[in-house]
């Protein structure tokens, strides 16, 4: 196959981030912080804001109903800085050495607040050559619109592209819509993956 795109899932795959990074120093215990990430500030909440809505009224709802973690439910994007541990850099060495014969794209499931953020950390953002965001969109994978979206605005064919995530349900998408996919485990089975189906 002729393969011209790599396209990068990125929390994961090129950023370590993770809630408990900032939660940890404002927790006496383990099972408290665990409980506030599975019942109050939760996955499918935070998704909503990866979906478009604001921060703002996504803080707002939760502080209403659950009045009592009113301050932890504010810092959770007040400090969100701190849930952005580093890049994972043999990822991102990986990343640089494909730009050199590929063009690269990201396709990630972001609140577009929160991603500025995390563009202006982290250098690596600027080797895409396009980055299609779902909180901008207002549509989060694995829906196939926002697959669409982006071979549509950079003009890219499916059969020449090769995506990678390490969300399964994500991949099958990829695959049903005609990119080959790779599920990302770590850097090294990835460019071991890579390497079968492309030159690096």
């Amino acid at each position: 196959m002729d393969f011209k795109n790599i396209v990068f899932d990125i929390g994961g795959v090129l950023v370590d981030s993770n809630p408990r990074y900032l939660l940890k120093d404002y927790f006496n215990d383990n099972r408290e912080m665990e409980y506030f990430l599975t019942h109050i500030c939760t996955p499918e909440w935070n998704l909503e804001q990866d979906k478009g809505r604001s921060l703002a009224e996504g803080t707002r709802i939760l502080q209403n109903k659950y009045p009592e973690y009113h301050a932890l439910i504010q810092l959770f994007y007040d400090k969100y800085e701190k849930m952005l541990k580093s890049d994972i850099p043999e990822t991102v060495a990986l990343l640089k050495k494909l730009k050199a014969r590929y063009k690269v794209y990201g396709l990630t499931n972001w609140s577009a607040e929160t991603f500025k953020i995390a563009y202006a950390k982290f250098p690596f953002f600027k080797e895409f050559d396009g980055i299609v965001v779902s909180g901008q969109e207002k549509i989060l994978k694995p829906d196939k619109r926002i697959y669409y979206r982006l071979l549509d605005r950079y003009n890219l064919k499916a059969e020449n592209t090769v995506y990678i995530d390490d969300n399964i349900d994500n991949i099958r998408t990829a695959e049903e819509i005609g990119m080959v996919s790779i599920h990302f485990e770590n850097a090294g089975q990835l460019e071991k993956e890579l390497s079968i189906l492309i030159e690096i």
